[in-house]
């Protein structure tokens, strides 16, 4: 399936649409294509992950993992697998030229810093004013697992998430108020789902585009007011 560029937006009242909704690898290959050049980057586990296998050499992105490396590449598969060589995730992982090694502290100084341009992580939920919560549940047989998610949403300048949309039971986990315990206020600026891209922040939620359904059907599902993005917000 193919993925219209930002550069192609239309007015303010079109919004781009694909046929249906998005898979994981999809999604994945949309949120490369969105991050600048020459960005430093953070992958959170689980779906944000496979964005590294769609990064181009052009692009030249940076990429930071929490367990002490900087400029990891995709995946590695076959006879590239070391077992000594993995992201924050456990997943056996390529190194790019200059790649470099060092300890967990001063990993987490990078991510606390400021020095990165973007992290990309999942949620269970999100608010529409950028709320994040995606480290508990709140359940009492839950296990909270929050890793390095609130130095990275305190400390990244943007944070992206990928998430589908709706949970097992249907409801929305773009919410007008997250009810799970949060991982950082207001750090939120784009929701990547499997439905829509959202941009979220203290003026409300804009759609920027639509995956297998019509706006108005979006906002049927999302419990916010939503409305379609501005060109220049895309």
């Amino acid at each position: 399936m193919s993925i219209q560029s930002n550069s192609q937006a239309g007015p303010q009242t079109d919004i781009q649409a694909s046929e249906t909704p998005l898979g994981r690898d999809d999604l994945a290959r949309l949120v490369a294509r969105d991050i600048k050049p020459g960005s430093f980057v953070n992958l959170g586990i689980g779906q944000p992950t496979l964005v590294s296998n769609y990064l181009e050499p052009e692009q030249n992105i940076t990429l930071h993992t929490e367990n002490g490396m900087l400029g990891m590449g995709p995946e590695a598969t076959g006879d590239q697998v070391d077992g000594d060589l993995i992201n924050a995730g456990k997943i056996p992982v390529t190194e790019l030229p200059g790649a470099s090694y060092f300890h967990h502290a001063d990993s987490f100084a990078i991510m606390r810093g400021g020095h990165l341009d973007i992290c990309v992580l999942g949620a269970f939920q999100v608010s529409a004013t950028g709320d994040l919560a995606n480290w508990h549940t709140g359940a009492p047989d839950a296990i909270p697992a929050v890793g390095g998610a609130m130095d990275l949403a305190t400390g990244a300048k943007d944070v992206f998430v990928m998430m589908t949309l709706l949970t097992r039971d249907g409801a929305s986990k773009l919410v007008e108020a997250c009810t799970y315990p949060l991982t950082g206020i207001g750090c939120v600026t784009r929701v990547y789902t499997d439905k829509a891209v959202f941009l979220t922040g203290p003026d409300g939620v804009q759609v920027r585009e639509t995956f297998g359904c019509t706006l108005e059907e979006l906002q049927a599902m999302v419990p916010v007011p939503l409305r379609a993005a501005s060109a220049d917000a895309r």
